[in-house]
């Protein structure tokens, strides 16, 4: 009897796992690289040739690198993007750094910094989202907002805190069952 609870909770370890490693196969993008979420310094366009190098699909991660206070994020529909303004803003603007955004949908997505005239000095966003994604469906993804997007870690979009939780769960689990396994 002993014998079969150990191969169900290792079983079901191994399942988890699996799971864990399909959803984690999202693509995590730090927005600008290694700028961050900033006003580009030498180039309005710094932005746009950025995402035009990479592909964007269902369930990916936008990460904003930035200081909190110094900067922030809004979607907002083409017409405020082109605008640099919030007239058309989707949800709310996302204040704290780095802030993270899970792309839940297909199509453009535009996204600009609201303070002062940053927006203006190009800090804005574009991408295009496909649905082509080799991982979950949208509906699998933690529920954010009408934007798709979290304003904080523990909303399940940072990419570290959920393997570091997963990590710490799956070591006391195993070890809970080989301490049945082994004693029993």
């Amino acid at each position: 009897m002993h014998k079969i609870v150990c191969i169900i909770v290792f079983g079901a370890l191994a399942v988890a796992s699996a799971l864990h490693n399909y959803r984690e196969a999202q693509t995590v993008h730090a927005v600008g690289d290694t700028i961050g979420w900033i006003v580009p310094s030498d180039d309005a366009a710094a932005y746009s040739k950025w995402a035009s190098a990479d592909t964007f699909k269902v369930g990916d991660v936008l990460v904003f690198n930035f200081m909190t206070g110094k900067h922030d994020v809004l979607e907002v529909a083409k017409e405020s993007f082109d605008a640099c303004t919030t007239d058309k803003a989707i949800g709310s603007s996302l204040i704290d750094g780095p802030a993270h955004v899970i792309l839940n949908t297909t199509g453009d997505h535009y996204y600009i910094c609201t303070i002062g005239t940053q927006c203006k000095l190009g800090q804005k966003l574009a991408v295009t989202v496909s649905g082509d994604s080799d991982g979950p469906s949208p509906a699998m993804e933690p529920p954010a907002g009408p934007s798709g997007s979290s304003s904080s870690p523990s909303a399940g979009s940072t990419h570290s805190s959920a393997t570091a939780v997963y990590a710490g769960l799956a070591l006391t689990v195993a070890s809970i069952a080989m301490a049945v396994c082994i004693y029993n």
